[in-house]
């Protein structure tokens, strides 16, 4: 397996293109500082030359746009589940990163003898919710605040998943020493803050509201494990913060519905909008997902909006995506009327651990 990211369009289909997926998943999560995520997806990937499962086969003859449909994620979430679960004892020593461990073998056993358990997880995509890239919406804001924008949101988000970014006005954050939200908070954040500080100003969130083709009740213990088993077993923090808000949303359920990203766009800036208020989209590490004609329905309904846009009642679309080329994330941001031009305010860790601000 090669650890150099090749480049691939995302709607290749075919056997070389699931191979690229891999390699390059590999790749991904070395750069993201996720070893052990690594070391299954290679493995995994070891099992397609002579596939010999069932899952092994869905993989390698995988129909769809592997990389578009986050293919090796699905895969790893599932060995990860089975791990977590305590169903393949045999997994632990890889999960904690021991030396010496003949992966593709051990991946070998377990496939062939959990081969129904996970054949399920590939027949939808990872739900990689991550309350840590928060703090870029928030930055983000402090930012549009800054910009003259009236700094009372009203939020909109794609791909919630679980909602856990639905509910960041319970949570604190420490941007570079500018701090927002209530203290403690449900959950606290300070990520290691690169370069200036974002502006300081009062954030006020008006609402939360998001969407999700399969969203996630958090309130339900096998679909809190399900997203549990996307989360990259390194990064032990994120568990702390996923427990966190399967509390808080025991306590106040977000604002989710089941819609898909283009009808509940259309619909929601369809709504009145309340003077003194920016209306914003949002979302973190989904664009990816959105199938092409949704994406053009969403771009397409938010030109609208911006085109009614006006000083007291502007619009804007705050972005955390990958930049697959360089290994990281950027946040980029519009908004309307005056600054439709995209602006990449940050590059940023894959869940939240650093943010090097560049606004």
């Amino acid at each position: 397996m090669s650890e150099r990211y090749q480049p691939i369009d995302m709607a290749e289909t075919g056997p070389r293109a699931v191979r690229t997926a891999f390699a390059n998943q590999v790749a991904y999560c070395r750069a993201n500082d996720a070893r052990v995520t690594a070391r299954i997806v290679a493995a995994l990937a070891t099992l397609l030359d002579a596939p010999a499962s069932d899952f092994a086969r869905r993989i390698a003859d995988w129909k769809g746009a592997p990389l578009a449909d986050a293919l090796p994620l699905r895969a790893a979430g599932g060995v990860h589940a089975l791990h977590l679960s305590g169903a393949a004892h045999e997994l632990a020593p890889i999960y904690a990163d021991a030396e010496d461990i003949n992966d593709p073998a051990v991946l070998a056993g377990v496939v062939r003898r959990h081969d129904a358990a996970l054949l399920p997880w590939l027949d939808g995509p990872p739900q990689t919710n991550e309350a840590g890239r928060s703090s870029n919406f928030i930055a983000a804001m402090l930012w549009l605040a800054d910009r003259g924008l009236p700094p009372r949101f009203e939020c909109l988000e794609i791909g919630s998943s679980a909602g856990i970014n639905l509910m960041i006005d319970r949570y604190h954050y420490d941007l570079g020493g500018v701090h927002v939200g209530p203290n403690p908070g449900a959950i606290a954040f300070a990520p290691d803050w690169r370069g200036n500080h974002p502006p300081m100003h009062r954030v006020d969130i008006a609402s939360l509201k998001g969407c999700d083709v399969a969203p996630v009740d958090l309130n339900d213990p096998a679909q809190a494990l399900r997203l549990k088993a996307y989360i990259w077993p390194e990064h032990a923090v994120r568990f702390a913060r996923i427990e966190a808000a399967i509390a808080e949303a025991g306590k106040r359920k977000p604002d989710l519905i089941r819609a898909n990203a283009a009808d509940f766009v259309e619909t929601e800036l369809a709504r009145p909008q309340a003077a003194g208020t920016t209306r914003v989209l949002m979302h973190s590490i989904v664009w990816q997902y959105v199938p092409a004609d949704q994406q053009v329905r969403v771009t397409a309904a938010m030109e609208a909006a911006a085109a009614r846009a006006t000083a007291d009642r502007p619009i804007a679309w705050i972005a955390l995506e990958a930049n697959r080329t360089v290994h990281h994330h950027e946040l980029v941001v519009r908004y309307w009327p005056g600054g439709g031009d995209p602006r990449t305010l940050a590059h940023a860790h894959a869940h939240g651990a650093w943010i090097e601000w560049l606004g």
